[in-house]
């Protein structure tokens, strides 16, 4: 099935229009109508919280083309825990009472620069959340926001190389999709990882779901890390790299049981492991 933009149900252009809109009323002298409905259907609304992706995604430029593939997937992940049935009623009213108040082709006549982000971003919000099997489209649209987050021309085969392959899987469970197009992705973009780091990465994402087992898993760690750094330490000549050295192993704390392990405890995770590996390789001695 294909999908079609709409951009009377957009939730990125009608929040633009919206401020556009109290920026005339106001500029004319008048009362605008239009800050009412922008906190009535935007502040604390489920509707709110769908503008929200649209917002980061703006936010975005000049990223490289793995950084800007990791922002798109993140969105298209926090859409799925939004309530699609809450947002449509709370679109609808919104577009009724826009209607009500204002011209509703004149309403809509404002060109927008973001205009083609938002409806690509509008329909890859779409064709995942109704697990639509729309390769091309699905293709198509990636490039759009990568292009635009990028501001480069993108690599199309390799996109649609790895669209195909979480089609391949479409009907299975989600997290060993995205477990198994992860790692490809780490195998091919980021060898220059150690073991160690690869390890961390396979743990964090096959444990997303289940968070006592990956604190079990990070606290582990932890305490590994602290072993081997403790134990490098005295054998450090310069007197300034041990200090520092010491200072990190105090930072190194296993999580409470009451602690969610987040995106933060893995990047520093693969820091400490990474810092562990340089000191290495300078002490090959060691």
């Amino acid at each position: 099935m294909n999908i079609k933009h709409s951009k009377i149900r957009n939730t990125g252009i009608l929040f633009e229009l919206l401020v556009r809109q109290i920026t005339a009323d106001t500029l004319s002298g008048k009362e605008s109508k239009a800050i009412n409905i922008l906190k009535k259907y935007f502040v604390k609304s489920e509707l709110g919280k769908e503008y929200k992706l649209y917002e980061t995604l703006s936010k975005y430029k000049n990223l490289t083309e793995s950084k800007a593939e990791m922002v798109i997937n993140s969105i298209l992940e926090t859409s799925k825990n939004l309530n699609r049935s809450t947002i449509k009623r709370q679109k609808y009213n919104l577009i009724k009472e826009i209607s009500s108040n204002y011209n509703i082709d004149d309403f809509f006549k404002t060109k927008l620069p973001n205009y083609k982000l938002h409806a690509s971003l509008y329909t890859l919000l779409e064709l995942y959340n109704a697990n639509t099997n729309n390769p091309d489209q699905i293709i198509d649209n990636k490039i759009n926001i990568l292009e635009t987050l990028t501001s480069k021309s993108v690599n199309k085969q390799k996109i649609k190389e790895d669209v195909l392959i979480e089609f391949q899987s479409y009907d299975k469970d989600l997290r060993i999709l995205t477990y198994k197009v992860l790692l490809e992705k780490f195998n091919s973009k980021y060898s220059s990882l150690n073991n160690d780091q690869k390890l961390i990465l396979k743990e964090f994402v096959n444990s997303v779901d289940s968070t006592p087992k990956l604190r079990d898993f990070y606290n582990i760690k932890i305490e590994e890390l602290k072993t081997k750094l403790t134990t490098l330490s005295p054998k450090i000549t310069n007197k300034a790299t041990q200090i520092k050295l010491n200072e990190v192993v105090k930072l190194l704390t296993p999580l409470s049981k009451s602690h969610k392990v987040d995106d933060n405890n893995l990047i520093n995770l693969l820091q400490y492991y990474e810092l562990l590996n340089e000191i290495k390789s300078i002490h090959e001695s060691i």
